[in-house]
């Protein structure tokens, strides 16, 4: 017995022709030919970010009133990409803190976050010298429970009096309470949070915030890596080329269907081939028009291939398969 299967994974870069995969190749040229020249030692121009600015002034105030920093990772369960730009916010934070002799305090939400953080912040002591003065229980284990931790961390804030206060990742319901009760014992409060419905309270109560993409470029802004920075400006060309691309595509979609056009067509796309329209010509429609068939998926026949079916083959029991 056979079966008609699609064998070809690349098969929804090949059912549009050349476009697709040319197009995701122009973007990876841009990543690549940005990295090469920040590695160069061109400085690429990364805009002014007033949250990570004020991280030298919040340290410094905290330092000239003998206050702790302190840090909170987010709500993460795991270590995610979320987290791990949080701790590289957070080592330059300790970086600076260090370098003053002001105590540190980072409230971790999961075991796998404070192990992780307690390594990043003592590598960081290590680097500047001063592994003798690292304290490890400056970075604690609050509770993985959500409201137990913002609980245990309100707490620490009350009591320690920190000066400032970094609150970096996923944060949810307890937003508002780390921020207000911050807010309450005069600390200077940074913040930024991936969820986007926790943003507005961050705006509302804290000093200074980052929204959106400013989160994730904060490691290139703050180091300057060549790979970082070189990548955070490559991803911006390739916003930029999407953006010029969908407005051709809206300029020559207004121009085909337009008010002044009564465009009638002989042939249409159909199976990746250019076949005559049934019946003779008849009006264009958006899905005829020039960046529609660009990129409007197509079933090509070719990609289509037969094979026996194996009868003893037993389907996972997710639903996958080959």
């Amino acid at each position: 017995m056979l079966s008609q299967v699609s064998s070809w994974r690349g098969e929804q870069y090949l059912d549009t022709g050349w476009v697709p995969p040319a197009f995701t190749l122009l973007l990876c040229i841009w990543v690549l030919l940005n990295i090469r020249r920040a590695g160069t030692g061109k400085d690429l121009f990364i805009r002014r970010i007033a949250g990570l600015n004020a991280i030298d002034e919040a340290v410094g105030r905290a330092t000239e009133m003998g206050k702790p920093v302190l840090m909170v990772p987010g709500l993460s369960d795991t270590v995610n990409a979320i987290v791990v730009q949080a701790l590289n916010i957070f080592s330059y934070v300790a970086r600076i803190a260090a370098r003053f002799s002001n105590p540190i305090l980072v409230c971790c939400y999961s075991a796998p976050i404070f192990t992780v953080g307690q390594e990043v912040i003592r590598d960081v002591y290590n680097e500047e010298g001063l592994g003798d003065k690292f304290d490890p229980d400056s970075v604690r284990f609050i509770s993985d429970r959500q409201f137990a931790f913002a609980a245990g961390v309100s707490g620490i804030l009350l009591r320690e009096k920190a000066a400032a206060t970094f609150f970096m990742g996923e944060f949810y319901a307890e937003s508002l309470i780390f921020a207000e009760t911050a807010n309450s014992i005069g600390a200077i409060q940074i913040a930024s949070s991936t969820e986007s419905t926790q943003t507005p309270f961050f705006i509302a109560a804290c000093d200074y915030v980052l929204i959106g993409d400013e989160f994730y470029a904060a490691s290139a802004y703050l180091t300057r890596q060549p790979v970082l920075v070189g990548s955070l400006v490559g991803q911006d060309w390739c916003k930029l080329t999407v953006a010029l691309t969908v407005l051709i595509g809206v300029l020559a979609n207004t121009i085909q269907l337009g008010p002044g056009s009564h465009k009638m067509i002989t042939q249409e796309k159909r199976d990746a081939k250019f076949v005559n329209v049934e019946g003779g010509p008849r009006p264009i429609t958006p899905d005829d028009t020039f960046m529609s068939q660009l990129f409007r998926k197509q079933s090509d026949p070719e990609l289509v291939i037969e094979r026996p079916i194996d009868p003893t083959f037993v389907p996972p029991a997710d639903g996958g398969g080959e």
